[in-house]
């Protein structure tokens, strides 16, 4: 067998990549599971793209190859998504990018952009997909730490000259996971400034913008001036909707950006299934009625995490947004220590903040997907564990 290709050396360990077969190997012990770890709720998608997806699998067209274009009437209702929640125009034919999920459309956008001395602006803890791609690209990743000094922003004033000076891509994504941090409105008008500046594409990673709670109401980045400039922005159905498995997608762009990323995509895949993507009509198309359904949901799971955790000796914020509660560990207690032992001894499984990176140490995430009384039996066991933990630090 020939070496493997540096670039692919040079990826990490994917964070959830074992998690299934740990899980079954307790299962199968008789352990009852809390699996808390993936962004992966446990909710029904919308009535109507069910039915609509019933119906479009016995259309025979629906099983052709639906190529770059995709199916028609998906990507009319993304632009009539995007004018009616943001109030952004976009041309469905050369703005839209239909995607088997945005996480593939990020990952991919870097092999247009990205070369050998490039360098991709990565936020650490992040979406392993932002460095996957970068390098997969044969790109650099110079990893920004999102702390609580500032606010679990990327702050581009802090980077030094010479990493901007050879960016080709900065990733942010906010509502952001795993923090649950959420940017102002000035902080975007900062950022798509300095982006203009150096000539920086803006990859907007947006997949939890309908997922916010107490009178936020998150944006896109096209709301801000001059940002249809140097900005991509990456939206999914796959938490607003519970369709995680369906793998729809989309991005949205100016023609020269979106058409880097299509062209990428036409060597790499023939499109998502047509069947899936009328469904995406269906789900868009019930945005006014599912969606706060779906979050009131979330947002009693939120309050519910956020005691319980408290509750068992936990310092936790309450997030604006995202389906995520980002838990602060005492000093001196490794998340992945405490991960591994919170699921060995109790059956939870919780993401170590060193799963995102080393700038996630120090913390770990939870996602409030189950029901609240799961949520809290979890936190007295995750309490438990903690406390075993701290005496043993100390004595």
């Amino acid at each position: 067998m020939p070496p493997f290709a540096k670039r692919f050396t040079a990826l990490p360990e994917y964070p959830l990549a074992n998690i299934p077969q740990r899980k079954r190997e307790l299962l199968g012990r008789g352990v009852d599971i809390i699996d808390l770890g993936a962004g992966d709720a446990d909710l029904a998608p919308p009535a109507g793209a069910l039915a609509r997806m019933t119906q479009a699998v016995a259309e025979p067209a629906m099983s052709r190859y639906g190529f770059g274009m995709g199916y028609l009437p998906y990507r009319q209702a993304i632009s009539a998504f995007m004018m009616r929640r943001f109030g952004v125009r976009c041309d469905p034919m050369t703005e839209v990018v239909p995607l088997i999920g945005s996480k593939e459309g990020i990952s991919h956008l870097a092999f247009a952009f990205m070369e050998s001395g490039s360098v991709g602006i990565i936020p650490e803890p992040g979406y392993n997909a932002y460095q996957g791609g970068t390098l997969l690209g044969a790109g650099e990743a110079y990893k920004y730490p999102l702390r609580p000094r500032t606010k679990f922003l990327v702050e581009l004033d802090e980077i030094p000259d010479d990493v901007l000076s050879r960016a080709r891509i900065l990733y942010l994504n906010y509502p952001n996971n795993p923090t649950g941090a959420v940017a102002p409105m000035e902080y975007l008008e900062r950022v798509v400034k300095t982006c203009r500046e150096r000539d920086i594409l803006l990859v907007y990673d947006n997949a939890y913008s309908e997922m916010a709670f107490d009178g936020y109401v998150p944006p896109s980045i096209f709301e801000v001036d001059g940002a249809r400039d140097v900005a991509i922005e990456f939206h999914s159905l796959s938490k607003t909707y519970n369709m995680t498995g369906w793998r729809c997608g989309w991005a949205v762009a100016r023609p020269e950006v979106a058409s880097a990323l299509a062209k990428v995509k036409s060597f790499v895949d023939t499109g998502q299934f047509m069947a899936v993507q009328a469904a995406g009509v269906a789900a868009l198309a019930s945005w006014e009625e599912f969606v706060p359904r779906n979050v009131a949901i979330f947002k009693e799971r939120r309050d519910a995490g956020v005691s319980a955790f408290r509750a068992a000796g936990f310092a936790c914020e309450v997030p604006l947004a995202t389906m995520y509660l980002w838990i602060k560990l005492p000093d001196g207690i490794a998340s992945a220590a405490f991960a591994e032992r919170l699921l060995e001894e109790e059956g939870v499984i919780v993401m170590a903040g060193s799963a995102f990176g080393a700038g996630g140490e120090g913390f770990f995430r939870i996602s409030f997907i189950q029901s609240p009384a799961r949520i809290a039996e979890a936190a007295q066991r995750a309490g438990r564990v903690l406390a075993n933990m701290t005496v043993g630090a100390t004595s």
